[in-house]
């Protein structure tokens, strides 16, 4: 592993992350690139790096799973191999290393960058080794809109606690006792006003409405209807006006509120 030449591509919340946990804790020694969109930011980032260990940059996008399968299709004519790797987690689990990391592909070439996923930048693989790449992106897009539905979910009940005079406070010390993660810590960005003071979003509302978009696509290819998507969807749809690009899906708080009567920040 340590002759592996490896280039990550973005440098976002989570890919700044995963590239500075390969570069800290990777197997590898030799020269790598570094790309961004914007140059400055490559540089900047880089210059943070160990000098004496390879830099790796690596896509792991959130696509449509067509395109991933397009993408496949693209470099295997070039004679080049291809994994889809989407991670679930937000930007704190990337800085920790404990994203769970989802490949699909060749078996052997899944092996090979292995040593760069548990224990470096994840913590659990769920590896989905065969010629579909585009279970991966399924399986992400799935994952997240189980994320956005939860999102939704806790926003409905703070706002209903609070109209009915039971209280926010107590529905937040239930979920704590019962669904104790993101149920829980979900709640406590709604409550504590995180989700319209923040001034970068942990994830932005066009990246969650284009998730939303593609999983009813695929439920649609196949005869169902996401019902919870689309109230979601609405929602978010709020958030954008309200916040704009920056705004952040914890926002559905605020929208569940505004359409309640209260006002959108609490």
């Amino acid at each position: 592993m340590a002759n592996e030449r490896i280039t990550w591509i973005g440098l976002g919340n989570i890919g700044r992350a995963m590239a500075a946990n390969i570069a800290q804790k990777g197997p590898q020694t030799t020269p790598v690139t570094l790309y961004n969109r914007t140059t400055s930011k490559a540089t900047d980032f880089a210059s943070t790096l160990p000098a004496n260990k390879a830099t790796i940059i690596v896509d792991c996008s959130t696509v449509h799973p067509d395109t991933s399968r397009k993408i496949q299709r693209q470099l295997a004519s070039h004679g080049a191999s291809f994994i889809a790797c989407p991670v679930f987690g937000a930007p704190a689990a990337a800085i920790a290393g404990q994203l769970v990391v989802v490949p699909a592909g060749d078996a052997a070439t899944i092996d090979r960058i292995k040593p760069f996923l548990d224990g470096v930048t994840s913590k659990a693989t769920i590896s989905m080794a065969g010629e579909d790449v585009g279970r991966a992106t399924t399986l992400k897009i799935l994952g997240n809109t189980f994320i956005l539905n939860t999102v939704e979910t806790v926003a409905e009940g703070l706002v209903t606690a609070e109209k009915t005079g039971l209280g926010a406070d107590v529905y937040q010390q239930f979920l704590h006792t019962f669904f104790p993660g993101p149920f829980a810590l979900y709640a406590d960005r709604m409550v504590t006003g995180d989700y319209h003071t923040r001034e970068e979003p942990l994830f932005a509302v066009d990246l969650a409405r284009k998730d939303l978009r593609h999983a009813s696509s695929l439920a649609g290819e196949a005869g169902v209807r996401l019902r919870s998507v689309e109230v979601t969807d609405h929602h978010l749809q709020t958030v954008k006006a309200e916040k704009g690009e920056k705004g952040d899906i914890a926002a559905v708080y605020g929208s569940v509120r505004k359409e309640s009567g209260l006002p959108f920040e609490n």
